[in-house]
């Protein structure tokens, strides 16, 4: 594959965006733009897929590489890198399936695809969170799993908002950039 303009475009947009967004102090949890570029890696790798698996883990690492240098210096109460973040990591790369079919021009895919990855993001990254020792301290039962996924819905609408408005940005920042777009 040649590094060619689509690609650098891609990769700057995707950095600037991720790097530049965990700096901004106070934003609600889960408001983030990971599972946007997860969406667009699979969109522009559609052919070249381990491509568009890269791209969040890229984004994600490069994130959480800045934040781990604030949290270091004290400008920030989160770090960047934390116990269990690899299954994070392989969660939010997963997404880029969605991505595949975000090539035409149809508005109906691109919502369904925006909808639909954080929505799977979250129901898989609660269960295994509740099946890794009850998540948030919850029994290993029915009752357990169901209060677990009720701990989390507050962060699902800002994952939902979050991915709708920066893969609003992503997808049409480039279409606006280079409007004659063929995946990868």
């Amino acid at each position: 594959m040649k590094l060619n303009k689509q690609i650098i475009t891609a990769l700057v947009i995707m950095i600037a965006t991720s790097a530049l967004y965990r700096v901004l102090p106070s934003r609600p949890y889960g408001f983030a733009p990971q599972i946007a570029i997860a969406l667009f890696g699979g969109s522009l790798f559609a052919s070249k897929r381990k491509y568009a698996f890269l791209l969040p883990i890229l984004s994600m690492f490069i994130s959480d590489v800045l934040y781990q240098v604030l949290y270091t210096y004290h400008l920030s109460p989160m770090q960047g890198f934390y116990q269990g973040q690899f299954l994070n990591y392989i969660l939010i790369a997963g997404t880029a399936v969605f991505g595949f079919g975000l090539q035409s021009n149809k508005l109906s895919k691109y919502i369904i695809g925006f909808l639909a990855a954080p929505t799977v993001y979250f129901i898989v990254s609660n269960s295994l969170l509740w099946a890794q020792g009850g998540g948030y301290h919850h029994a290993l039962n029915f009752s357990g799993f169901i209060q677990t996924m009720v701990d989390g819905l507050p962060f699902y609408p800002y994952s939902v908002a979050g991915t709708l408005v920066f893969g609003g940005v992503l997808f049409g920042s480039f279409r606006i950039f280079i409007p004659k777009f063929k995946a990868i």
